[in-house]
């Protein structure tokens, strides 16, 4: 995998974290986490010829559903869509709002 995959993965991967966590305290850390690698994101963006944004989302599910964070996650996600639901330019703006995108991922999944 190339380190463009890889940040843009970390970031995806802390708003799934987030969002699939119940307690918005225990979910304190991811959300900083993707503010975090936002802005990192935004300072030296990636190679979008690099980066194949729904490769990245679908190795970000893979790490936000490792078993060691399922206690944590109160909302069960089923599914969750298999196409990313942030472009790269929509992630590198600089009016992206992280709570709008956790909260469209909790829209996005199948929960139960």
């Amino acid at each position: 995998m190339n380190e463009s995959v890889n940040r843009v993965r970390d970031v995806l991967a802390a708003l799934i974290k987030a969002a699939l966590i119940s307690d918005d305290h225990e979910g304190l850390p991811f959300r900083e986490a993707a503010r975090t690698g936002l802005a990192e994101l935004r300072e030296d963006p990636p190679n979008p010829a690099e980066l194949r944004m729904d490769g990245a989302w679908t190795l970000a599910i893979q790490m936000a559903e490792s078993p060691e964070l399922q206690p944590l996650e109160g909302r069960v996600n089923l599914t969750l869509p298999r196409q990313s639901l942030f472009t790269l330019d929509e992630l590198l703006s600089p009016g992206f709002d992280r709570d709008a995108a956790i909260e469209q991922i909790r829209k996005s999944a199948s929960t139960g």
